[in-house]
């Protein structure tokens, strides 16, 4: 027979997303959804008080309510010596304490479950909750990092004997990736043709405000027991809850259904998903947990804070010699999944795409009363790329240099690829220039500084300023043996499986599974291509760890460069399948047998079949070689040889109305280096959703404590999410300088708009006010906190020479020796 299928091309191809047809219908299934026959429904009984000793706890009321089965402690369960896992030991000495399921003893932050009500309703195990009469002896609260340090300081955990969760450090010179960052500040500080730039910059906490709250459904009826939740990592939930409760694992099956957003606040793995599966257990009836808005605002795991003190040294011809970091990271009171290692994640990206002879980092992790931190979109990449972009147009400042002119004399040229940074990573590919060329011609920065001189010029009260970000991260979280060596408890390989079916459809299956980034489109794409199938005739399966039993899960931007390569790997192996059945149904060598958009074909001649035909003569097994079993599924463990390093350039310009501190966004641009681009569709949907969440920490979000260490801004009303009406249209592009790692040339795009945006908003912000004396605001930098920066500002005119405003640096200034972190006072 004639092949006759035609040929098919989708990478590329800006298809709309098949979940949205479900998703945006209403047909889609959330775990809050999903109520077995007699679900029982837990509320949890949290602490009020940010650290204190439990001296009672009174059930009576509680248990008499209506529809409460049972009031349960951390003893009433038998989990007192249970605590939950961290998968990142970063260091040998690490402190670890145990993060309980229910507190007993002592509560360590205000949200801390310490009971847990059983009720026939939802809403009668809230009121019931209410009832639980729990009495507290106060403690001294731990909110402040440096106090926490300080001798004498009141203990988290007084068992450890300090507050020091772990120091990780790493330095160049004795890595041998580089020079001594000592030696380099040292020269620096004693040439008067050098300079020395030291700031400090502060990460603010911020909170993973997903769509869907959090929810667990666990229902034991028959031989396993299955959890609904609604989690970023259905395969290490499974893991985890094993080793937490001694479950077997071949009697947990997880299923994560749709999943409404997660941002890494997701990736845990929870203290209510275990207590349900333990109430299941005990009670044999279905448990569900599902959080209200305020619980997930208060005890769902936040992200950032941290405080940043940068060292840059440079000749005063503009050339970077060296850079010290040194970071305090907030742990809050437990360690989450992967929390400690976050800011070492940032660690190999504080260089960026910068060649810096020198660097050394030093990162101590340390314990407050504080809800616990862990990875939130970016995961210690945004922090380290806020951190070297705000201290580059810091050196910008002090050289009076055009920033972007600085920057380009110090970053990695195109045709220096592949590179080897001060930090020991191999950036395979990339192209600052072009991407920064196309940026600034869209953005029209020549005009815009144009304009921006005019109205210094003029004295408008709004003035312009103009935030740059050219940014790289490390994505796609990989390689086994390098997350070994840093000890992470996990590989970074991913599983997936394809299954040609008798009809000539194909289902996949992967171990990567979504949350709202549009697996099943952009998967759909590829195997359409790799088999030469229609995209209308591939069906993704995931999130479910009886359809898909192996797997490392969503998170670091791994889906495509990773979980898309291993799916493209187990397509290979379909082909080769195929291609022996056919040679063999088409009577003729291997070796004559190519391959092409679907088909088959006999070198030199017109005989050929489809692969739909070789898939249902796989099926039938009526004529198929004898050393060849009938079957062409395949399956692929694909494990990278090295992370991803996409990059970009962003540029914001800024509108601040001096009289008032208003502060608006005039315009956005960026453009992305994210390799060769499946669905673009897609990819401008993932960075439209970052720089709203990047842009949001620059001027929005901040989770503020009082004294007492209660959060303030537990609700939307106080918690500041930036909507549509709150941001402008973006200017988005693509260019590609494909991936030499992986065979599709992608390397990623979930995470790079929330990574490069934060310090281009602020730099921005900065820029327009350098004039008015104002050096450093921090975030985010509202409305309010301009307007006073630029009082004080005014307050400290008088005694200080006028500002130059006509200089190259746009008036910026040198560092006042009274003032050397650029506080506002």
């Amino acid at each position: 027979m004639t092949a006759t299928a035609e040929p098919t091309v989708e990478f590329g191809k800006a298809r709309t997303r098949k979940e949205d047809a479900r998703l945006i219908t209403g047909r889609s299934r959330y775990t809050d959804a999903i109520t077995p026959a007699g679900t029982l429904h837990i509320s949890v009984v949290r602490s009020p008080l940010a650290h204190a000793t439990i001296t009672g706890i009174d059930k009576t009321a509680a248990e008499q309510a209506p529809g409460v089965v049972g009031v349960y402690t951390a003893a009433d369960l038998g989990l007192e010596q249970v605590g939950l896992p961290c998968a990142w030991p970063i260091t040998p000495d690490m402190k670890a304490p145990q993060r309980p399921v229910l507190a007993t003893g002592t509560v360590h932050f205000a949200g801390e479950g310490v009971a847990v009500v059983v009720a026939r309703s939802a809403a009668e195990a809230r009121d019931a909750a209410d009832l639980v009469d729990i009495e507290y002896e106060p403690l001294e609260p731990v909110l402040d990092m440096e106090a926490a340090l300080a001798e004498g300081a009141t203990l988290v955990h007084p068992d450890l004997g300090t507050n020091e969760n772990a120091t990780w450090v790493f330095d160049s010179g004795e890595a041998g990736t580089g020079a001594s960052v000592a030696d380099a500040i040292s020269a620096a500080e004693a040439d008067p043709d050098q300079v020395v730039v030291r700031r400090r910059f502060i990460q603010q906490r911020l909170i993973p405000a997903f769509m869907e709250p959090r929810s667990a459904v666990c229902d034991p009826t028959g031989e396993q027991l299955t959890i609904y939740a609604a989690t970023q990592v259905p395969h290490i939930l499974r893991t985890m809850t094993t080793v937490t409760l001694g479950v077997p694992e071949s009697k947990l099956r997880v299923i994560a259904p749709d999943v409404g957003g997660g941002f890494g606040g997701k990736i845990g793995v929870l203290p209510e998903e275990m207590l349900v599966v333990a109430l299941a257990q005990k009670l044999r009836k279905p448990v569900k947990w599902s959080e209200t808005r305020s619980e997930s605002l208060l005890a769902a795991h936040h992200g950032r804070d941290q405080i940043q003190d940068i060292t840059i040294t440079a000749k005063k011809d503009g050339t970077v010699t060296g850079l010290d970091v040194k970071l305090l990271a907030d742990m809050g009171a437990y360690l989450g999944l992967v929390g400690p290692g976050v800011p070492i994640l940032g660690a190999f990206m504080f260089n960026a795409i910068y060649k810096i002879p020198a660097y050394k980092f030093s990162c101590t992790n340390v314990f407050t009363t504080k809800t616990l931190t862990d990875a939130y979109r970016g995961a210690g990449r945004p922090e380290a790329t806020f951190a070297i972009e705000r201290i580059m147009d810091e050196l910008a400042v002090e050289l009076g240099r055009d920033p972007m002119e600085l920057r380009e004399q110090n970053w990695i040229k195109h045709e220096e690829f592949p590179f080897t940074t001060v930090c020991g990573l191999t950036y395979d590919s990339g192209n600052y220039e072009q991407a920064t060329q196309q940026a600034m011609e869209l953005f029209d920065y020549a005009g815009l500084r144009r304009e921006q001189e005019e109205r210094r010029r003029s004295g408008d009260p709004v003035q312009l300023g103009i935030g740059i970000s050219t940014f790289t991260e490390m994505c796609g979280l990989a390689p086994s043996r390098v997350l070994g060596s840093l000890s992470y408890g996990a590989g970074g390989w991913e599983a997936a499986s394809i299954r040609m079916l008798a009809t000539g459809k194909v289902e996949v299956i992967t171990g990567a599974s979504g949350h709202g980034q549009g697996h099943e489109t952009a998967f759909s794409q590829i195997v359409a291509d790799q088999l030469g199938v229609p995209f209308e005739d591939v069906e993704v399966l995931h999130g479910d760890t009886q359809i898909s039993p192996k797997g490392l899960d969503t998170y670091g931007s791994r889906s495509l460069v990773v979980g898309g390569i291993a799916i493209v790997k187990a397509a290979d192996k379909v082909i080769a399948k195929a291609k022996k059945l056919a040679a063999h149904l088409l009577e003729a060598s291997e070796d004559d047998i190519e391959f092409a958009s679907g088909n088959f074909t006999v070198r030199g001649t017109d005989k050929g079949k489809s692969i739909q035909e070789i898939a249902f003569a796989a099926f039938m097994a009526h004529d198929y070689p004898e050393d060849m079993e009938p079957s062409l599924d395949s399956d692929a463990v694909y494990d990278p040889e090295n992370f991803s390093f996409p990059h970009g350039t962003h540029l914001a310009a800024i509108e601040i109305d001096t009289e008032t501190g208003h502060v608006d966004l005039r315009k956005y641009v960026c453009v992305d280096d994210i390799g060769n681009v499946v669905n673009p569709l897609i990819v401008e949907g993932q960075v439209h959703g970052g720089l709203a969440q990047g842009i949001a920490q620059a001027l929005f979000e901040e989770a503020n404590y009082d004294e007492e260490g209660t959060l303030v801004n537990g609700t939307f009303v106080d918690y500041t999410l930036p909507s549509a009406a709150d941001l402008p249209s973006f200017d988005t592009r693509v260019v590609s300088t494909p991936a030499t790692s992986n065979p599709l040339g992608v390397k990623g795009v979930g995470e790079a708009g929330t990574i490069a945006s934060t310090p281009a908003i602020v730099n921005g912000v900065l820029d327009a006010l350098r004039p008015l004396g104002v050096s450093d605001i921090g975030m985010p930098c509202t409305s309010q906190r301009v307007w006073r920066a630029i009082q004080d500002a005014k307050g400290r005119s008088t005694q200080e020479t006028p500002i130059d405003t006509h200089s190259p640096g746009a008036g910026l200034g040198s560092i006042d020796p009274n003032n050397p972190q650029g506080e506002v006072q």
